[in-house]
């Protein structure tokens, strides 16, 4: 007589597999993230923020770096917010909203570009230091030590100005490699720390007492176990490399001054904070938005992951 599978369902079941039970976690980890109020808030901001970079030219068709004819008054004073400005003009006569719009892209480029780079440092320099231990240790901790005794800020402008070029491309890279020699420190401690905690667990020593190669350890045991932290990490880089690209835009050495960007227009409207607060204000708050969009995320990241630990 034949079996209903409703009988024995754990025969009538499949087994479950490692791949599946990854999955699994993955979902829940995913779901229980989308239910998070800040992450809710976090990337909401940020889609607000790609929208805004991605479709900069169809939201607005004016061009970032025109001088309309009406931007200024017949004193020479920045037209105020309405009357086809939606956020008034600068003191060149150059629309507002749109070099926000266009300042957008400037900062998400260079801030995600700087972070993916500073990540892939910091998590090989902590990997090796953390795992090989002895002089490999010593060196890349003494050096991770040196770059973060030195003020971030001051060692960024030091290496934009040491860095040849002049031409836009030129200051743009000068700009993304200043960001990322000054912040990749934070993440190579966090990794190592981990690493150092994990090459002693049972699963790193049977892969050991199985021949398997140091390096299939390092990306197949150790990396996976860290990648949760670096993710958090990230997130947060992206929230301070914006604050820095803005800052040293501010101080003149950021990309080609004819180019949008949030710090120069900073810049441009201290001098009008009474008289056209409009220039300062709105580039303010552009930054103060993504920082807080990215800080929500990574926060709402770091909780997740402590629940699901």
């Amino acid at each position: 007589m034949a079996l209903a599978p409703t009988e024995f369902p754990e025969i009538a079941a499949p087994l479950s597999t490692p791949a599946l039970a990854a999955k699994r976690s993955q979902r829940t980890f995913a779901q229980r993230l989308m239910r998070h109020r800040l992450a809710q808030i976090g990337i909401a901001i940020i889609a607000l923020l790609l929208i805004a970079a991605i479709f900069a030219p169809w939201i607005s068709r004016i061009d970032p770096k025109g001088f309309p004819a009406n931007g200024l008054s017949k004193l020479g004073e920045p037209h105020a917010p309405g009357g086809g400005f939606l956020l008034g003009a600068d003191l060149l006569g150059r629309d507002v909203w749109t070099r926000v719009l266009y300042g957008t892209r400037i900062a998400l480029m260079v801030a995600v570009c700087a972070m993916l780079t500073s990540v892939f440092i910091g998590t090989l320099i902590g990997l090796m230091s953390g795992f090989f231990g002895g002089w490999v240790d010593i060196l890349f901790t003494r050096l991770t030590e040196t770059v973060m005794s030195l003020p971030t800020v001051l060692l960024a402008i030091s290496l934009f100005a040491l860095l040849p070029g002049e031409s836009a491309n030129q200051r743009l890279f000068k700009l993304l490699l200043a960001i990322t020699l000054v912040t990749w420190t934070g993440i190579a401690r966090a990794v190592r720390g981990q690493v150092l905690s994990l090459k002693e667990r049972e699963f790193v020593e049977a892969a050991r007492a199985l021949g398997t190669s140091n390096a299939r350890i390092l990306w197949t045991h150790l990396l996976p176990n860290v990648l949760p932290t670096v993710l958090v990490l990230a997130t947060l880089a992206v929230a301070h490399n914006i604050l820095l690209e803005a800052g040293l835009s501010y101080l003149g050495q950021g990309i080609d001054p004819s180019e949008p960007s949030w710090g120069s227009m900073i810049k441009d409207g201290e001098k009008y904070m009474l008289s056209a607060p409009w220039i300062l204000l709105s580039s303010g708050f552009a930054i103060v938005l993504a920082v807080t969009g990215f800080n929500l995320l990574g926060r709402a990241l770091e909780e997740t992951l402590e629940t699901r630990r």
